[in-house]
């Protein structure tokens, strides 16, 4: 079995926030983390290459620094890192990023892929089911738990306060969430390991039918209109009623007057 997790490396929003002059992240000046959901599905790849033997390979798209969470899948135990970098994917949406990623996967081979439910920076949960409608293949999203039976892949898809079971024939994607499971560390001799592997690095030439109008900022249907860092909020007005009516009365009258009530 082949299996491909596709992975991101994502701004830790812990150290704070920064935006080109385009409205895009700044994504070289902040400290970066694997996203929590992408890390769950690579969980879920290293436990079917315990079960089954699996090979995992892991992809992501990005600046030259996202190696940093390649080597970080290899030292947890994937098989293989495969960056895909150029100054002509940046500044790319869920449209052109789908397309860039679909078109560096037609040159593996693949039983199943899995990517996160949503990364953090954007929290769109689009990517993913793209990239299996750029391929053609079928997708199952939000995955509780995955099973597979000889070429079949049966999930847990969360929905609401129960779950559905549903059953694909792989080829197929599959998003993770990251309540699948609890992610294992990295070893000691893994991320010696890591350290020493070479990671497969991708352009724009080595995208299969993809068109340029498709990728980057270019590429991108969806614009940033404005963006911003965190807005701080005033102190507010401080009011001291003379009594519990008056108190009332004012807190009545503010919402009258924002037309909550």
């Amino acid at each position: 079995m082949k299996v491909i997790v596709c992975v991101k490396q994502v701004p830790d929003t812990k150290g704070g926030v920064k935006f080109n002059p385009d409205g895009t992240l700044d994504r070289a000046a902040m400290l970066a983390i694997m996203n929590p959901d992408d890390k769950a599905g690579l969980e879920a790849a290293l436990r079917l290459k315990d079960q089954y033997g699996a090979e995992v390979t892991v992809l992501t798209m990005g600046l030259p620094k996202a190696a940093d969470v390649l080597r970080e899948a290899l030292a947890m135990g994937a098989d293989k890192g495969i960056l895909v970098t150029d100054r002509v994917l940046g500044g790319a949406d869920t449209w052109a990023t789908s397309t860039t990623i679909a078109g560096a996967i037609r040159n593996l081979e693949y039983d199943l892929i899995i990517t996160g439910r949503q990364a953090i920076d954007g929290d769109t949960a689009q990517v993913g089911p793209q990239i299996a409608e750029h391929l053609g293949i079928p997708v199952i999203s939000y995955a509780q738990d995955i099973q597979i039976e000889g070429d079949k892949v049966i999930v847990q898809r969360q929905y609401d306060d129960r779950y559905h079971v549903l059953e694909a024939q792989m080829p197929c994607l599959i998003t993770a969430l990251s309540e699948l499971n609890d992610p294992r560390y990295m070893t000691p001799g893994g991320i010696f390991d890591a350290c020493a592997a070479e990671i497969t690095t991708w352009g724009r030439a080595d995208l299969k039918d993809v068109e340029d109008c498709n990728l980057g900022l270019a590429g991108s249907p969806t614009k940033i209109a404005k963006a911003s860092d965190k807005v701080r909020k005033g102190a507010g007005e401080k009011v001291v009623p003379e009594s519990p009516e008056d108190a009332v009365s004012y807190i009545v009258g503010k919402l009258t007057e924002k037309h909550i009530i």
